[in-house]
């Protein structure tokens, strides 16, 4: 072949694909949109954050009530004969030990949604014996109003420290 009919054979430099004039375009447009998928995407973790800490925010509220009857019920349903008292610890609540046959206040120490374990704070009555409980987190709480009583101070707390939830003896007014 001769070089004439090898330059025939093969296409010319300018006959193949050559780069775009439209490619860097197409790359600022796709770092646009991974910039905009990035936003988007924090501002819906941003909302799940809070919506997951409204969700713990009323399990706290629910199981502080639970502990908070569980109380009510050792104090107020004491055996005849016995002193009515507090209980000196929260797993006494469990297994009251004052009665001869098996007496539950409460199934299980509830895990604390705040803080996740099964630790809580303690409201002592003058004796040491436990009148009510709290989360052990220094995070401040979203909800603001609507508590209900015995808990209107609730809206006033820094913290979730603050929602005590204690014994209120029946026909009291106040927390």
């Amino acid at each position: 072949m001769t070089s004439a009919a090898a330059r025939r054979a093969r296409p010319s430099m300018a006959a193949t694909t050559r780069p775009s004039d439209q490619g860097g375009y197409t790359y600022i447009g796709l770092l646009f949109l991974i910039v905009l998928m990035g936003t988007m995407l924090a501002a819906a973790g941003t909302l799940w954050r809070v919506q997951a800490q409204r969700e713990r925010e009323a399990d706290l509220l629910f199981t502080g009530r639970q502990f908070a009857a569980a109380i009510a019920r050792y104090y107020e349903r004491t055996p005849v004969g016995q002193p009515a008292r507090f209980p000196a610890h929260l797993e006494d609540l469990l297994e009251d030990r004052r009665w001869p046959t098996t007496t539950r206040h409460l199934r299980r120490i509830f895990v604390d949604p705040m803080t996740g374990k099964a630790e809580w704070g303690t409201v002592l009555a003058p004796d040491g014996r436990i009148v009510g409980v709290y989360s052990l987190s220094p995070s401040a709480p979203i909800k603001r109003t609507d508590f209900g009583w015995p808990y209107e101070d609730f809206s006033s707390s820094a913290t979730y420290q603050d929602w005590r939830f204690v014994y209120v003896q029946p026909g009291s007014t106040n927390n």
